[in-house]
C-alpha cells in the first residue's frame, strides 16, 4: 500500500452561499476553459441555475445535461459531450455525482463535486455506484479536484435525505468491524488511519444527533463534514472498505430483490442494526441513534416485506464474494436470518 497514490480533493468548500462563487473557484483552479454541468431534473433549479448565473457573469463557456439515473447509458451520454478541455461539474444527488465522476474519469478530465443533498459518502469518495440490470456495483473512479458544498442548499433538501446520509455514516461502525475481521481471518491488508478516520466520521454523527435537525444550515454542515471525512477514509484505503461492509451487502441485496428499493442510506442503516447484532456489538445504540434522527429502523418503515428482508440476509454474502464480512463465505440460514431480523425488531 505504500506505493499506491492517494487521491484527495485539492480544495474543499463547505459554506453557506458558496455556490454563487463557482466561477471564481473554477478560475482559481484553471478549470474555466469549458464547463459541462451534469445535473438532474429536480436539482437543476436549486443547484444548476445559480451555478449558470455565476458562470455567465464571468463569460465562461458551458453546456448542461440532465441525467435520470446512474446507468452506463447515462455515462455514455455525458462522455459524448466531454472534450480534453472540459471540466465536469456534478450538481445534484448521489446518482448525478456518480455519473459525473465516472464519465470524467473515463475521459481523463477533472471533476468538481457539487452536492445538493448530503445523502451518502459518494459525493467525495473516489468510488462510484452504477446500476446494472441486476443490482448496483461499486467501481473505482477518481476523487473530485474540488468539492463545493453549499450548506444552505443542503439544508433545504428533504430531511429524509440528510437522515439517510447520517445512516450511511453510522454504517461505518460495522464496516470497520468487518474489515478488521477480514484482516484477522483472511490476512486482508488494513489501514489503521483509514479505519480511525471512518470511525471518527461515524462518531461525528452520533455525538451530534441532538444538533442535526431539519432546515438548519449548521446541521447540514455537520453532516457534510462527516461525509467528507468518510470519503477521505475511502481515498486513503483505496477501496470502499472503511465505509462498506456486511450492512452494504445487505442493502445491495435488497436493491437486487426489490422493484423499488428504499434510499441507500436507509437500507444501510437497517442493515447496520442487524450486522452489529451479529458482531456482538451494541446494536441498540445504533437503533436508538437512527430513531433519534428519524431514520427508519424497521422493514415496514421503508415499505419492505418481511420475506424480502430474510431473502436479502440470506444472499447478501453473494453480492461481493471477494469481500469477507461477518456473514462469512456461506451466508446465514433462513432460520438464523429470521431470528436476527426478529430479535432486532427489523421485522
Amino acid at each position: 500500500m505504500s506505493n499506491r497514490k492517494i487521491q484527495m480533493p485539492r480544495e474543499v468548500y463547505i459554506d453557506p452561499g458558496i455556490i454563487k462563487d463557482t466561477a471564481e473557484i473554477c478560475k482559481s483552479l484553471h478549470l474555466d476553459k469549458k464547463i459541462l454541468i451534469v445535473t438532474g431534473a429536480h436539482t437543476y433549479d436549486v443547484g444548476a441555475k445559480p451555478v449558470i448565473e455565476s458562470l455567465e457573469k464571468e463569460s465562461i463557456d458551458y453546456d448542461v445535461i440532465k441525467v435520470n439515473n446512474a446507468s452506463q447509458d447515462s455515462i455514455s451520454e455525458v462522455e459524448e459531450l466531454i472534450t480534453p478541455d472540459t471540466t465536469v461539474l456534478g450538481i445534484g444527488g448521489g446518482k448525478v455525482i456518480d455519473v459525473a465522476k465516472l464519465s470524467s474519469f473515463n475521459q481523463g478530465v477533472y471533476f468538481v463535486s457539487m452536492p445538493t443533498t448530503a445523502s451518502h459518502d459518494g459525493i467525495v469518495s473516489p468510488m462510484a455506484s452504477i446500476k446494472n440490470p441486476n443490482t448496483s456495483i461499486s467501481v473505482a473512479a477518481h476523487s473530485p479536484i474540488a468539492v463545493i458544498a453549499d450548506s444552505e442548499v443542503l439544508a433545504q433538501s428533504p430531511f429524509r435525505l440528510l437522515a439517510a446520509g447520517c445512516a450511511d455514516l453510522i454504517a461505518n461502525f460495522t464496516a470497520v468491524m468487518d474489515w478488521k475481521l477480514a484482516h484477522r481471518l483472511k490476512h486482508e491488508p488494513i489501514s489503521e488511519s483509514a479505519t480511525s478516520l471512518s470511525i471518527m466520521s461515524a462518531h461525528l454523527i452520533t455525538d451530534n444527533i441532538g444538533n442535526i435537525k431539519p432546515n438548519l444550515e449548521p446541521s447540514a454542515r455537520i453532516v457534510m463534514k462527516s461525509l467528507f471525512s468518510g470519503g477521505m477514509a475511502i481515498s486513503i484505503a483505496g477501496s470502499s472498505r472503511p465505509a462498506s461492509g456486511s450492512e452494504h451487502l445487505f442493502s445491495h441485496a435488497l436493491d437486487k430483490i426489490l422493484d423499488k428499493p428504499a434510499l441507500h442510506g436507509e437500507q444501510c442503516g437497517i442493515g447496520t442494526i442487524m450486522m452489529m447484532y451479529l458482531h456482538g456489538g451494541d446494536w441498540k445504540f445504533v437503533k436508538d441513534s437512527l430513531e433519534a434522527l428519524h431514520a427508519p429502523t424497521t422493514a415496514a418503515e421503508i415499505g419492505v416485506g418481511d420475506d424480502d428482508i430474510i431473502e436479502a440476509l440470506m444472499i447478501a454474502h453473494e453480492i461481493r464474494p471477494e469481500r469477507y464480512t461477518i456473514l462469512g463465505d456461506n451466508g446465514i440460514s433462513k432460520d438464523a436470518a429470521y431470528e436476527l431480523a426478529h430479535k432486532t425488531g427489523v421485522i
